[in-house]
């Protein structure tokens, strides 16, 4: 697609501008001498954004003059990467913060579009560029990055342009970086796979590099694709509160569920795990639209987000955002989780409860289901991440703690009236940095590392007189983990607080069937 005024040359401009690169190249030491130079030729100029150096110049000067951003020293950014006439006025809000920065290095971590493979692949080559010239690749930076993880690799595969595979994610940022910062030198990474552990892989491979150094991390993404106007504003900002509430494990999951839509969901999650660990958790999300906010077509739109990491500097980075039930939610709740278990259990049918008035309870929310009998445990099972309505996620995890928990049984009709139900509404995740952040009665813990998971509510330690250091060994246990795998670099440990509210234990009939002793 060609935009009206886009496509015109100044052969004389781009043949300086290109002298001057090949000068910078060479002054920045990233090709040696007698090496033919790898460039990566603009791909998408004239049509993502104008191929003249002084209209392009124009445009985005133009972006960044009306963007209002605040004045912020972010360790990372999020931007858009569409054609900009649809994306860059939203881009500029992530790129003016940087007016008066001087930053050496640009780490520009964006997706894959066109071809799929199993890592994130930093270019290989020594420049890629623009209408305003070349952009040198930091090579020994690249080298570095490349030799700590397995799941990087140094390769063209995902930069190099091909008929039909013009990838723009990483060339669409570079112009905006270019008349923001002047020089810089680029670490380009295409990611080809954006699983977790390939987010992790390369968030911790960048934190380990990043510090002492003035590196700026940049996410190439676009939020969700071709849904009508209202439905794309709900989705896109569920997954901006995501970023605010720092919740990235609870990103990923619904990513991958395409619950949520970010085609660069994974460069955001590596920059976030990355800025985290150089001292950042704390996200300002600068701007919002939409495509159809510019076309004024709403019936199939593209959203698009800017956003900031920063260091906490107001002493708030962290805290969960307040989140209650009045006592009519609670009854409510409780209400649904038992008619859903009954329903279950009887008639063997999904229970279908009447949606509710109550803003809280349409809220999207983790929440568990706990049953007991007699004061044992029955069945427990939830949802951690925030992908239901409140009353939903009961609604179905209480069916599945009565049918479908490994550990017991399906519980029978008999047992009904003996049930006593429990939910824990969760609040979103957050890393452990420190131990000493836990407190016992107060946080839930959940433990990952590979394909290993464990999750334990803040009551449990609590019941079970666990300090700290039994809860610690305990989420390990619970994931199959050896007990100290907490303290494991490729352990991830997060911490979360429950609202837990629940009936009056149930008496006891003469018939009930006696169940096994059981600990969650």
């Amino acid at each position: 697609m060609r935009f009206p005024g886009f496509g015109s040359e100044d052969d004389g401009s781009l043949a300086a501008a290109a002298l001057l690169a090949c000068v910078l190249l060479v002054q920045c030491g990233s090709v040696s001498p007698g090496e033919t130079p790898k460039v990566r030729p603009a791909a998408v100029a004239g049509s993502f954004y104008p191929s003249d150096p002084k209209e392009l110049a124009d445009m985005v000067d133009g972006f960044l003059a009306r963007a209002d951003a605040p004045a912020l020293e972010a360790v990372a950014l999020v931007a858009p990467h569409a054609g900009y006439p649809y994306a860059g006025q939203v881009a500029a809000y992530s790129y003016a913060t940087l007016k008066g920065r001087k930053i050496d290095r640009v780490v520009l971590i964006a997706p894959s579009h066109y071809e799929a493979f199993g890592f994130s692949s930093v270019y290989d080559g020594s420049a890629y560029t623009t209408p305003l010239g070349q952009v040198p690749v930091d090579r020994a930076f690249a080298a570095k990055l490349a030799s700590l993880s397995p799941l990087i690799r140094l390769s063209g595969t995902g930069h190099t342009p091909a008929p039909g595979k013009m990838e723009h994610s990483v060339e669409v940022h570079l112009p905006f970086l270019q008349r923001t910062l002047g020089q810089f030198q680029l670490v380009p990474i295409v990611m080809g796979d954006q699983s977790y552990e390939m987010c992790r892989a390369l968030g911790m491979a960048l934190a380990k590099l990043v510090p002492g150094t003035n590196t700026l991390i940049v996410a190439s993404s676009d939020l969700s694709h071709y849904h009508r106007y209202d439905d794309a504003v709900k989705m896109d900002r569920k997954t901006l509160k995501g970023i605010e509430e720092w919740d990235y494990l609870s990103m990923s999951r619904n990513f991958d569920q395409r619950i949520w839509e970010a085609c660069g969901g994974g460069p955001i999650i590596a920059a976030m795990i990355a800025a985290e660990r150089l001292g950042a958790a704390h996200a300002r999300v600068l701007q919002y639209a939409n495509s159809g906010d510019v076309t004024g077509d709403k019936s199939q739109v593209v959203g698009y987000g800017a956003a900031a990491f920063v260091k906490n500097t107001g002493g708030s980075a962290g805290r969960e955002a307040p989140f209650a039930l009045s006592r009519q939610d609670k009854a409510e709740l409780l209400k649904i989780a038992r008619q859903s278990a009954e329903s279950a259990v009887k008639e063997g049918r999904t229970y279908e409860p009447p949606a509710p008035q109550s803003e809280a309870l349409n809220q999207e929310r983790g929440a568990f289901v706990t049953l007991k009998e007699r004061g044992e445990l029955r069945g427990c099972i939830g949802y951690v991440a925030p992908i239901k309505p409140l009353y939903i996620t009961v609604r179905d995890v209480a069916r599945f703690a009565a049918l479908e928990d490994m550990r017991f049984k399906p519980v029978g009709a008999r047992e009904l009236p003996l049930l006593e139900y429990e939910i824990s509404v969760l609040s979103p995740m957050r890393r452990v940095l420190d131990p000493k952040e836990i407190t016992v009665g107060e946080h839930g813990l959940l433990i990952r590392e590979g394909r290993y998971e464990g999750l334990l509510l803040p009551q449990v330690p609590v019941e079970q007189h666990w300090d700290r250091g039994e809860f610690l060994e305990e989420v390990c246990h619970k994931a199959n983990l050896p007990r100290g795998a907490w303290k494991s670099a490729d352990a991830d440990l997060f911490r979360f607080t429950a609202l837990v509210f629940g009936e009056p234990r149930a008496a006891e009939a003469p018939n009930s069937v006696p169940q096994p002793e059981a600990r969650f």
